[in-house]
């Protein structure tokens, strides 16, 4: 096995980033692989009646993956309000530790066979007031796989990301259409061509799922549909 992690980063936030990453996470889980999971800063969470914040996608990566580490050791850093993890964290009153993140990483990893690490949003969000998350991937050596969130503005999004993503010199693996809604417009219909004349065909193309529920039941729709769509096994050793 080539990579032990990957970062599933997105052209922009409420994309699919989340969607993507479980349906991977337990396809990889139902052909054997340990997986982890890892957030390194989720935004937007609720606080609790126990003081705690619920980090709902890292929960939510969690239970696809099967992964049996606590959230505090798959997300680091849960944070309020729901903005950029720089400023969440500066509004708050909270240092991100750019070291701590890479050395929480490396223990969700050292665990595991695969471990999926989730942005925020795009590339270039801010982890920190002078860091993204393009850095944290340098960082931590870590391949790219961009999810793209198919509607108007797509194209334009995904080559920005994608490009960047090579000029600074990281690896991008490829990456994945999501369909945002039960109906695809004239937009999300000609994406996939389009963007397939400037990248190169997607790694797969994923269709609405809709409500998403926790359950067994759902994990294992999500492996076989993921199983199906995505080259699973290539993404773990490329050419």
């Amino acid at each position: 096995m080539q990579f032990k992690s990957i970062l599933i980063t997105g052209t922009d936030t409420a994309i699919g980033k989340t969607t993507v990453a479980c349906g991977i996470a337990a396809a990889l889980r139902g052909v054997g692989h340990r997986v982890g999971v890892f957030k390194p800063a989720e935004t937007g969470c609720m606080d609790t009646g126990e003081s705690l914040r619920q980090p709902v996608d890292a929960a939510r990566l969690k239970f696809f993956s099967s992964c049996e580490l606590d959230l505090p050791s798959i997300c680091p850093y849960a944070l309020r309000e729901p903005l950029a993890p720089s400023v969440a964290a500066q509004r708050e009153g909270v240092h991100i530790d750019f070291e701590r993140l890479v050395h929480c990483h490396a223990a969700v990893a050292s665990q595991h066979d695969v471990t999926l690490v989730e942005g925020a949003g795009g590339l270039l969000v801010p982890l920190t007031p002078t860091l993204t998350f393009a850095d944290l991937a340098a960082r931590l050596r870590i391949p790219l796989l961009v999810v793209v969130g198919s509607r108007l503005g797509a194209i334009n999004h995904a080559l920005l990301t994608m490009r960047y993503a090579r000029f600074v010199g990281l690896h991008v693996l490829g990456y994945v259409i999501n369909f945002l809604a039960p109906e695809a417009d004239l937009a999300a219909e000609t994406n996939v061509g389009v963007l397939a004349d400037w990248l190169g065909p997607p790694l797969g193309i994923v269709p609405h799922l809709g409500e998403i529920a926790e359950t067994p039941a759902e994990r294992e729709r999500f492996a076989a549909l993921f199983s199906a769509r995505l080259p699973i096994e290539q993404l773990l050793v490329p050419p």
